[in-house]
């Protein structure tokens, strides 16, 4: 988009199909809206009662975005520790904030077999994951990957982006968990769910802060909280039911006994 008329009519043209949420991309780029675009696109999407999330990377762009009124950071800020005004400015706004660690391991852990291949987990659903798997094993595509400027790149950035969620989680900041998942090659649904809880704890949060990220704190960043995201009487009862506690080890959430939609329990074919 490069004007403030194209910014709201595109806007206008998917509130008209009823869409939930608008997400723009603001990587860094020479192609990247500016400020006044996007700050348009952010003004006509709350005019129409939408809420904006952003796909972002840099301090710099959050802090514009942020100016402009953007409702949830998607993706983290990876090129700088975050700073004590840009801290308060999330926390005074309730900005929701989803740090898709996963997204970035995927860019870069296929430069060799990653270890979770052989994961019983993960193999249970290997069907589905069979093709990509065989892709991502030869040892050319993982040469590529060890040879490629950005997947290195990558690397240091998921540890800024670690460091900064641990920081902005004790700010009191709102986490909600995601992952990107079934958007790209090697981001498996259903799986890296489990990772990002782990890669969570890993940056340094309490097993019971990744716990709410995914369960309360999605559904507020997502505005589904008054039926989902805690356990209370009139709530839609979507449960999952561990043999482990989590809270020992995160990675308990895999020990699944069982999974309930609306109270009703399904069996292990669904």
């Amino acid at each position: 988009l490069k004007s403030e008329a194209d910014a709201r009519m595109w806007v206008n043209n998917y509130a008209d199909r009823r869409v939930d949420i608008i997400k723009l991309h603001i990587p860094g780029g020479p192609n990247d809206m500016t400020p006044a675009v996007y700050g348009a696109l952010i003004d006509q999407a709350h005019q129409r009662g939408l809420r904006v999330a952003a796909h972002l990377f840099y301090l710099r762009d959050a802090k514009g975005l942020l100016d402009k009124g953007v409702d949830v950071i998607a993706h983290s800020i990876r090129d700088q520790a975050v700073d004590q005004a840009t801290i308060d400015t999330i926390k005074k706004r309730n900005v929701g904030y989803i740090p898709t660690l996963t997204r970035d391991l995927a860019q870069f852990v296929y430069e060799s077999t990653p270890e979770f291949f052989t994961d019983p987990f993960f193999l249970r659903h290997a069907d589905a994951y069979r093709r990509d798997m065989t892709k991502l094993s030869d040892a050319m595509s993982q040469e590529k990957m060890r040879k490629s400027p950005e997947a290195q790149t990558i690397k240091v950035a998921l540890q800024q982006g670690s460091r900064n969620l641990k920081t902005l989680s004790d700010a009191g900041v709102l986490i909600a968990l995601g992952t990107d998942t079934g958007t790209n090659e090697g981001q498996w649904q259903g799986y890296f769910e489990q990772v990002e809880l782990e890669m969570m704890v890993k940056a340094g949060l309490t097993p019971m802060q990744a716990l709410v990220s995914a369960t309360s704190g999605a559904a507020k960043v997502a505005k589904v909280d008054p039926q989902l995201g805690t356990i209370q009487a009139g709530k839609r009862a979507d449960l999952l039911v561990l043999n482990a506690n989590p809270l020992t080890d995160i990675r308990n959430t895999r020990q699944i006994h069982s999974v309930w939609i609306a109270g009703r329990q399904l069996p292990r074919s669904e």
